[in-house]
């Protein structure tokens, strides 16, 4: 079954439209959706892969008819609920707040340190890498999680069961496979892998253009 949130690459979905590099937000609350997500994720309570995957989640009714920052919200709101940080009845507003996290909350003045610190995820690892630049992979043959049914992956649709060519080798970084699912780090070697358009799609406009993916080695296998 495919992922509602897994179009990249589909066919009948319009152009993509780039937008001028100064637009960042639309709205004034798209700022505020954003600032929230960034200040619930302080308190420790999920990684970035476990908040991918909520917004992932979401019926796909309301995927499809939500934009960018509404996902942002709804999978940042069952997130809170799932992790016991906010009841139900807290969310709706029909009972008061218990804020029981409220001594790790992050104030305005920590934010510009915490943002300059990032979220590095590059680990070490006893995964020895498999390949090197120049070698021919093969992704694996459906872009599913190996591990958890249903669960989060980096592989898209697209490009499963493709050939490409390793360009980079980024170290070893945390596996989203595991992390999003409270499984450990997992990490593993990172790749970067270029495709010929011409292999991902069977028509493409430009079958000589190339796609570059980071892909983790538990993806690939030699070709």
């Amino acid at each position: 079954m495919s992922r509602v949130h897994d179009m990249g690459g589909r066919y009948g979905d319009g152009p993509v439209i780039p937008e001028p590099e100064h637009h960042k937000f639309d709205a004034d609350w798209h700022r505020r959706a954003l600032a929230l997500t960034l200040a619930m994720g302080a308190h420790g309570a999920w990684n970035l892969d476990t908040s991918r995957h909520a917004r992932e989640s979401l019926a796909p009714q309301d995927y499809a008819r939500f934009s960018y920052y509404e996902k942002w919200m709804a999978g940042l709101a069952d997130l809170l609920v799932a992790k016991g940080l906010v009841s139900a009845g807290e969310l709706a507003g029909e009972t008061p707040a218990q804020q029981p996290l409220a001594e790790r909350t992050l104030r305005a003045e920590q934010v510009a340190a915490v943002l300059a610190r990032g979220g590095p995820a590059d680990r070490p690892s006893e995964v020895a890498p498999q390949f090197v630049p120049g070698d021919r992979v093969r992704t694996r043959a459906r872009a599913a999680n190996a591990t958890v049914d249903g669960g989060h992956t980096r592989l898209p649709t697209y490009a499963a069961g493709a050939e490409g060519r390793i360009i980079r080798c980024h170290g070893c970084h945390v596996l989203p496979d595991s992390a999003a699912h409270g499984l450990g780090d997992a990490a593993e070697p990172l790749y970067a892998v270029v495709f010929q358009a011409s292999e991902l799609w069977s028509h493409p406009e430009h079958p000589r253009d190339e796609v570059v993916l980071d892909l983790w080695q538990s993806y690939l296998a030699p070709a």
